[in-house]
């Protein structure tokens, strides 16, 4: 059997000299023993698949609510794998460390709520005075301290790269209040990942939209992306041409592999101009390394300001998301009005933390799932 050494050498040996290597981690928040037959990220990824608020994602809405509105729609934890898929195909390709990239992106929705955006926007209102809700700031909570797995420490002790990717939206001077170098840029791992998140959601939102009926061709076409990607693909197979289902399927293929191609030599291009070969010099970089061609990014936009007013403030979305939105406020009401409705394991967070009773209520309506919250709902606040 390889030992861990051993791995970590035939691993790091194909990779980049600009990539984030597992031998130059900068460790866990706690002292921790590791086991002899997996590396530092590794056991991350592991600790992630394992954790509840993993499992919980499963039923937290990413556009449609799937309690209301069917089950063939993407949810958090769909939408968190085809993310982990595009970040490590962009990550082999670049020889970036696979095992952070895919520690970083099963991780990155830890942090949200139930009913999507809609509900972090209620958090961060009833939040207003006490800190706010951010659900990238969150998830850095509940690996830090909320999933309780561990008798020797709070949280899941994750490595600190692993960790840092809960800060890709933080300027390098706002990283020290959570623990991180001050000044400092994430690694490549970190910002490709940020990127293969706005991927898989540009491209399959869009897909279920239009199986959805909410989006309509027509409209899309009027967008550049849609239109060129939409040619190349009936101009290979003019047989589509009558099969609505199958070209819509062609057509975010063939989008996602435009995105991802675009980013991987734009990324390559930035790291020959800026002269950047290592580590170090990705983490003293003023500018973001890995990013999509100035051509391609005026088109992405584009496609994101349309599925912004046509797709997530539609209607036939919003009735659903924003009655929900104003529930989850009386949710968060009903506990602040009686806090002994929280499990007593959240209540004693205030004695024995230091916890405000706000952020403890935050804590516990964030974690729900979409039919937990409804559950919670028609307890404590239907009239």
């Amino acid at each position: 059997m390889r030992d861990r050494a051993e791995l970590e050498r035939h691993l790091e040996a194909a990779l980049s000299p600009c990539a984030m290597r597992a031998s130059d981690s900068r460790g866990r928040p706690h002292a921790d023993d590791e086991p002899p037959y997996r590396g530092v990220f590794q056991r991350d990824r592991d600790r992630i698949v394992h954790c509840a608020a993993f499992r919980r994602l499963e039923y937290k809405t990413q556009v449609f609510i799937s309690v209301l509105e069917g089950d063939h729609h993407r949810n958090r934890l769909t939408h968190t794998m085809e993310v982990t898929q595009i970040a490590r195909t962009i990550a082999r390709a670049l020889a970036l460390n696979e095992d952070l990239v895919e520690a970083l992106a099963l991780a990155h929705d830890l942090g949200h709520g139930p009913f999507g955006h809609s509900g972090e926007d209620a958090l961060n209102e009833v939040m207003q005075g006490h800190g706010g809700f951010n659900h990238n700031l969150q998830g850095l909570r509940v690996v830090d301290k909320l999933e309780r797995r561990y008798a020797d420490f709070p949280g899941l002790n994750l490595s600190y790269e692993t960790r840092e990717g809960f800060t890709k939206n933080l300027n390098p001077q706002g990283r020290a209040q959570y623990g991180f170098t001050q000044g400092e840029s994430p690694p490549l791992e970190v910002q490709l990942v940020g990127h293969a998140d706005e991927i898989a959601y540009d491209t399959h939102d869009i897909e279920d939209g239009l199986v959805s009926g909410v989006l309509h061709e027509d409209g899309l076409r009027d967008l550049a992306l849609w239109r060129e990607t939409e040619a190349a693909v009936l101009d290979e197979q003019p047989v589509l041409e009558a099969e609505q289902r199958l070209r819509w399927r062609s057509v975010v293929r063939r989008l996602i592999r435009t995105l991802v191609g675009d980013l991987m030599a734009e990324t390559e291009k930035r790291l020959s101009d800026s002269n950047v070969r290592s580590l170090a010099e990705v983490r003293t970089s003023p500018r973001e390394l890995v990013g999509f061609s100035l051509g391609l990014e005026f088109k992405k936009r584009d496609l994101e300001t349309f599925l912004h007013s046509y797709f997530y403030n539609h209607a036939g979305v919003r009735k659903h998301t924003a009655l929900w939105q104003e529930r989850l406020k009386d949710i968060y009401a009903a506990y602040l009005k009686d806090p002994s409705r929280l499990p007593p394991d959240h209540v004693k967070r205030v004695d024995k933390e230091g916890e405000t009773i706000e952020r403890v209520i935050c804590d516990y309506v964030a974690g729900m799932t979409d039919r937990f919250a409804e559950t919670q709902w028609e307890r404590y606040c239907k009239a």
